[in-house]
């Protein structure tokens, strides 16, 4: 009987521990399904899964005390798993929109030096030859550099910025939506910025030698150069675009409500 009754107090406790998992997990998984490199539509959603149940089993020793009154039975159910999913799934489109700009930066560049249709990615949204090959170095050195590991800290530092149960008013996550999506579009701009330079002055140069000498064909002449231009040009400030990239991301893992 006492081995009976130590297991009937043991049920509650691994149902309430079950339960503080779960509800962790409705906040990881949406950040690992968005995540540069855990979020690529290559991976496998049984991957993805491993990863969530992975970084939930890392995470929720961490915020369990601050947890415990969250159970079931003090909190309604359906406003906590409404309220975790979108807190989770509001850091990882922030997160996300790092990729839209480095995709972004890719497809000006490439449309400024003509490279908009050379080593394209295949596939059902084809991405410009810049953008693919600045994604892939960027997934690459994302892994490199540990954000991954940036990431486990965003989740535990996010119960202190977001408490669980407590939905974000409305006007605040307008109004951090709006200012992230446009950094993400400053910054993919930024990060062109080179390639637009060289366009325009490739443009205005074939202008001048267009009027000196109309009957030259310049577009048959420029249009090597601007290409030759734009690999050169990319071969250069690759490494400083993806440390840009870099940095960038992890101060938003830093601090992810912050105006930057």
């Amino acid at each position: 009987m006492s081995g009976l009754g130590a297991l009937g107090g043991f049920v509650p406790l691994a149902q309430d521990l079950l339960w503080l998992n779960a509800l962790v997990f409705l906040r990881i998984a949406p950040l690992i399904a968005l995540f540069p490199g855990f979020g690529e539509t290559s991976v496998p959603v049984r991957v993805k899964l491993g990863l969530a149940l992975g970084l939930t089993a890392v995470v929720t020793p961490a915020v369990a005390p601050g947890l415990i009154t969250m159970l079931p039975h003090e909190v309604p159910l359906a406003r906590l798993i409404l309220t975790e999913t979108g807190i989770g799934l509001l850091l990882g489109l922030g997160i996300r929109l790092f990729v839209i700009a480095l995709q972004t930066a890719g497809a000006i560049a490439a449309q400024s030096t003509s490279l908009s249709q050379i080593l394209g990615a295949a596939g059902a949204t084809p991405m410009p030859a810049i953008g693919h090959l600045l994604l892939t170095g960027a997934l690459a050195l994302a892994m490199m550099l540990g954000l991954h590991l940036r990431l486990a800290e965003l989740a535990v530092s996010s119960y202190r910025l977001l408490p669980p149960g407590v939905p974000p008013l409305a006007a605040a996550v307008a109004e951090w939506g709006i200012n992230r999506v446009a950094h993400a579009f400053g910054f993919a701009f930024t990060l062109a910025a080179p390639f637009v330079i060289a366009s325009t002055l490739y443009n205005l140069t074939l202008g001048i030698i267009n009027r000196a000498m109309p009957q030259l064909m310049v577009v048959f002449i420029g249009a090597p150069a601007i290409t030759g231009a734009g690999l050169v040009l990319l071969m250069l400030l690759a490494p400083a675009m993806l440390g840009l990239w870099a940095d960038a991301l992890g101060d938003f893992l830093a601090d992810p409500l912050g105006g930057r």
